[in-house]
């Protein structure tokens, strides 16, 4: 909790939009309450993980074409946030640490050109979030203030490459963020070798630290597929 305090005070607010094509929805449905897809654990924070989708390829393989993310009545999307998790040393992550307020109207319309999607907003609280904030709009700002410290490479011309490899998505994401190394970041695909997201770890200071096997995904040497679709 101190930690999150501390970046809260040294980092400026965000702005509300990441997506600059993104038009929030003027009225967001109620999400009601999220029920639990696993049990409580309340191990220690370690570090940090900011996962961000790639949204093409979402929609692609859901099929999900009504919603804000997929039907581009509010915007197109590229990466997305997925959300921030917490992460233990070792073992079983904290998840489901306790029941906290629900996010209001306003937090969850104010985040979405962030996470186009008001249940998984909701849902990244309930089980990431209350374990490492006091209240949805803590966990909300400190996820969009890392968000928003990231520049990502672009992805569809990156995906005309010949012989494309995760190596290179991530050799692109340090040229953009000289901050980072590429053990630093995880590229995860589908099997059949399509970029589904990409995860970036942190330490409990909120700085860069090598990911470990469960998120560094694909190999540098993976052959590396991204659907357009935008």
């Amino acid at each position: 909790m101190r930690r999150l305090a501390l970046l809260l005070a040294l980092l400026p607010a965000p702005a509300l939009a990441q997506a600059y094509q993104c038009t929030p929805p003027t009225r967001i449905d109620p999400v009601g309450s999220v029920a639990p897809d696993g049990p409580p654990r309340r191990t220690a924070v370690a570090g940090y993980t900011l996962a961000a989708s790639w949204s093409p390829d979402y929609c692609k393989t859901s099929g999900d074409t009504g919603s804000m993310q997929c039907s581009g009545r509010n915007g197109r999307f590229g990466f997305v946030l997925h959300g921030l998790w917490p992460e233990a040393r070792r073992g079983l992550s904290p998840q489901w640490c306790r029941t906290g307020p629900a996010p209001s109207p306003q937090e969850l319309r104010g985040n979405l050109c962030m996470t186009p999607s008001a249940r998984l907003l909701a849902h990244e609280w309930a089980k990431h979030g209350t374990c490492m904030a006091k209240t949805p709009a803590q966990y909300f700002r400190v996820a969009a203030i890392l968000w928003r410290s990231i520049r990502w490479p672009d992805a569809d011309r990156l995906s005309r490459q010949d012989a494309l490899t995760a190596g290179d998505l991530r050799a692109a994401f340090v040229r953009l963020n000289p901050a980072w190394k590429p053990e630093q970041v995880g590229v995860q695909l589908s099997r059949t070798g399509w970029l589904r997201e990409v995860q970036l770890c942190y330490s409990r200071r909120f700085l860069p630290a090598k990911c470990d096997r469960r998120h560094t995904g694909a190999s540098d040497a993976a052959p590396l597929k991204i659907w357009r679709g935008l």
